[in-house]
């Protein structure tokens, strides 16, 4: 058993390795050249802006520990959702009162809601003339395709995004985050090219200057992701004991009735406005945890960053910008959780146990807590899909 785990995490530990850069960086951008030519940028101008460039530094560790998959969801938003930040955001949007609403009333996008991805994007524009965090883009890009050699065809759509703004901008890069998202809501290039507006009406977009541009941008993108004007992202909830946490499945959504039927009620006695809502169960703290029945408008969350956590964030936050208090149910905050090589192994042995089809890459989101859901429903165990170190032992055992 010992032995077989050993092959497990051996392998777990060589295959990122074997992922990472073998070619290059001068190498890569010349090989890169014929794909973006295909893909409409000017061969002579990626000549010349690719010239000389060199790697960015800090991408390889920025790739590897985003916070969003690496730290516990409550600290995450304690991190993100902090009282300063909510009372800069109140301000904030305070002194834009009239361009929040203008936005809000063309768009049907909550003006909170985009308040509270500027906050948590860019400090309500804080971060912007930081030189240290935004830096031009094409370099910063250049460098996440090559690190990642690829993997992700958002990687070299989005590349060569940022090489067709920066020929746009006269050559010169548009700066951005280390991974190239642009502006006071931190919008990726292609999105730019795919869903930038110009909302102060001057004849040009820009992220980086335009708070109004920044909104209507986001906003427009918000709504072709399928956010529904008028839905809250969603509801605590207190879940009954006995309750069956397989049903905690984001594939199918289901009315708000289905849940209720089977004892799910709102926290401190809220009531649910409307039982036809189709919501799933989301449980990201395990059965101890707070819980939420979640809309549609959630998923339009994670379309723009797919992690759970930054979702969650902006849900949190758009609410205590508006004056609501903090979730009533309190964090697991002394759970133990496994590292990225044990992560890796969980995975690993979910997939040799024949429960998880995806890539081992440490990353315990929702794929790879349903599989750990179904092994602990196979033990007769609560099957919340919580995955913490306990689960490393679980199912070395099981091996």
């Amino acid at each position: 058993m010992l032995y077989r785990l050993g092959v497990v995490i051996w392998l777990a530990l060589v295959v990122p390795a074997l992922a990472q850069p073998v070619e290059g960086f001068d190498a890569f951008l010349r090989g890169f050249r014929g794909e973006a030519v295909a893909a409409g940028v000017n061969g002579d101008f990626y000549d010349a802006i690719t010239t000389g460039l060199t790697p960015d530094p800090r991408v390889p560790d920025l790739v590897e520990t985003q916070p969003e998959f690496t730290t516990p969801i409550w600290d995450y938003l304690d991190n993100r959702v902090s009282t300063g930040r909510i009372d800069r955001g109140k301000a904030a949007m305070a002194r834009h009162r009239d361009l929040f609403a203008a936005v809000g009333q063309a768009y049907g996008v909550d003006p909170y809601v985009l308040g509270a991805i500027w906050g948590m994007e860019t400090d309500y524009g804080a971060v912007l003339s930081n030189d240290s965090l935004i830096r031009p883009i094409v370099r910063s890009l250049a460098t996440v395709a090559w690190h990642r050699r690829s993997r992700f065809a958002e990687d070299k759509a989005d590349f060569v995004a940022a090489l067709k703004l920066a020929a746009a901008n006269g050559g010169v890069s548009p700066v951005g985050s280390w991974a190239g998202a642009i502006g006071h809501l931190q919008v990726n290039p292609s999105n730019v090219l795919a869903h930038g507006t110009d909302g102060d009406g001057d004849g040009r977009v820009d992220l980086h200057t335009s708070l109004a541009d920044a909104l209507a941008t986001s906003a427009n993108y918000l709504k072709r992701l399928g956010y529904q004007p008028g839905l809250d992202w969603g509801f605590e909830v207190v879940v009954p004991p006995g309750f069956d946490y397989l049903l905690a499945s984001r594939e199918q959504l289901r009315p708000i009735s289905f849940f209720a039927e089977r004892g799910i009620v709102r926290v401190a006695n809220r009531q649910f406005a409307d039982l036809s809502t189709p919501v799933f169960l989301y449980v990201p703290a395990g059965k101890d945890g707070p819980k939420f029945l979640m809309t549609a408008n959630y998923l339009v969350f994670k379309g723009y960053n797919f992690s759970d956590s930054y979702a969650m964030a902006v849900a949190h936050l758009t609410d205590r910008l508006k004056g609501s208090g903090p979730f009533v149910t309190p964090w697991p905050r002394g759970t133990q959780f496994p590292n990225l090589a044990q992560r890796r192994d969980i995975q690993a042995a979910l997939k040799q146990l024949g429960y998880y089809d995806g890539v081992i890459d440490g990353r315990i989101g929702p794929i790879s807590q349903a599989a750990y859901a179904r092994f602990q429903a196979q033990r007769g165990e609560v099957a919340d899909g919580f995955v913490t170190r306990a689960a490393h032992e679980a199912l070395a055992n099981a091996l």
